[in-house]
């Protein structure tokens, strides 16, 4: 069986690699939009966490598989049609994630100053199409909305000190950006409650001893929580209780000197929902947010926030709207459902099209870590390979798989990228990295990396 997988990320790789393990005979070939591959854990996954981004050893593994191969290079849906492809493959597996990021909706959301976090992760992390984002860093309070980790790692990021990221595979742009940054005050909003954050303990313990900045969190938005929490599950009491701790105990009385030394701050704000992004008085950038105060009906995760009628400005120079991540439907061929941004689908069973399957955000939605991903991608691979085995893929008729996608690529004048391509820019940045005192140094040009290869 020829199976063909769309997107390199966490949801391909663990598709492919599933599939090739339980199935001796099939050849599974997989399309990337960019030339180079590992989605989410290379352009996601923030600079200062190097170990998460170790799974990319194991996609190597799969990628070096003689019955797997990489064609980076290749944007499915323009270069080659969905059904194309269904012509060449027995199966093919969309796992291409959430391009896009849900929008606020509110007045002055395009107002210079206003970023999504989108945008903001991919320009620290070298994602091409967002290499020219300028994010103006002159201010001293930087907004970010949302409770999720996205939010915190975005807030670690503009507080760290300069030492720690540089010892990391951030874009040099961003870090000559972040050198000369003013922010010293982070805002973290949610409209929900402390019993509603999206983020984990180790991110939150993370950020609570960041070196050189201190927790603002106030006290009045914890007490009486401990019974709230009595019965709740282990996380989320020991988050909760983590946030308690924080917010009720006394700062130590540390030195003077140290004090002076320790000026930047971050702080949680809850049951707020942003209304208006307010422009500065020329009109020419953002100044602040309106927030809607609320109050929450219900609780636990299903609580709702409903707006009370009151309203807060808060002032700051920087806001990145950290709201979730969103995918696109990809092909008119595939069915989507633009209302929860996924493809509809049973265990990864596209709804309605036989042999076409998809797995990771576009068939959940954009949530979870990379383990939530490989479980799902796993759903989804065992879907194919049930199909294969009862018969509902029809393996008689033989495909040519990428054979026929290549005539294609090149009457269309499009050259793919091998993984031994991708193998060559990768020890490219090493060594530049290397030069610089860091894992590597990622090159954000794509032309940049087509030149490099030959291409």
């Amino acid at each position: 069986p020829r199976v063909c997988v769309v997107g390199s990320g966490p949801a391909g790789f663990y598709t492919a690699q599933h599939i090739l393990k339980h199935h001796g005979g099939a050849q599974v070939d997989i399309y990337e939009k960019l030339p180079v591959p590992f989605g989410l854990v290379r352009f996601g996954v923030a600079p200062d966490h190097p170990e998460v981004k170790n799974v990319t050893n194991s996609f190597t593994q799969t990628a070096r598989s003689e019955r797997c191969a990489y064609y980076g290079n290749v944007t499915v849906g323009r270069d080659v049609t969905v059904p194309e492809l269904q012509q060449a493959y027995h199966a093919v597996v969309l796992s291409y994630g959430a391009e896009d990021n849900r929008v606020l909706g509110i007045p002055g959301e395009s107002l210079p100053g206003v970023h999504s976090a989108r945008a903001f992760v991919g320009w620290y992390n070298g994602l091409p199409e967002n290499r020219h984002l300028k994010p103006d860093l002159s201010c001293e309070t930087a907004l970010i909305l949302g409770h999720g980790n996205v939010a915190l790692d975005i807030a670690r990021i503009l507080l760290a000190p300069l030492p720690l990221l540089r010892k990391t595979d951030i874009t040099a742009g961003s870090l000559a950006a972040l050198a000369c940054s003013k922010v010293k005050r982070v805002w973290l909003v949610g409209r929900r409650g402390p019993l509603q954050v999206a983020f984990t303990i180790k991110e939150l313990r993370e950020m609570i001893n960041l070196p050189g900045t201190r927790p603002v969190l106030s006290p009045a938005d914890f007490t009486g929580l401990e019974n709230a929490i009595k019965d709740a599950p282990r996380p989320r009491k020991r988050l909760t209780e983590l946030m308690i701790k924080t917010a009720l105990e006394k700062p130590v009385e540390k030195p003077v000197e140290v004090q002076a030394a320790a000026p930047r701050e971050w702080g949680l704000k809850f049951q707020r929902s942003p209304q208006e992004v307010l422009p500065s008085a020329d009109g020419t950038r953002v100044r602040g947010v309106r927030m809607a105060l609320t109050r929450l009906e219900g609780s636990g995760d299903s609580a709702k926030a409903i707006p009370t009628g009151d309203v807060e400005d808060l002032e700051c120079g920087l806001v990145l709207s950290s709201i979730g991540y969103r995918s696109l439907p990809l092909d008119p061929a595939v069915p989507f459902d633009a209302q929860r941004g996924v493809i509809p689908n049973t265990s990864g069973r596209v709804e309605g099209v036989p042999g076409l399957y998809c797995s990771g955000w576009v068939k959940r939605g954009p949530t979870g870590v990379i383990i939530t991903t490989m479980n799902d991608s796993f759903d989804t691979a065992q879907s194919v390979l049930e199909d294969l085995q009862v018969g509902t893929l029809d393996v008689s008729s033989s495909r040519e798989g990428f054979g026929a996608v290549e005539s294609i690529l090149r009457s269309r004048g499009v050259r793919p990228v091998s993984f031994s391509d991708w193998e060559k820019i990768d020890a490219a940045e090493v060594a530049r990295g290397k030069a610089a005192g860091k894992p590597r140094e990622k090159i954000v040009d794509p032309q940049e990396m087509l030149q490099l290869i030959g291409h």
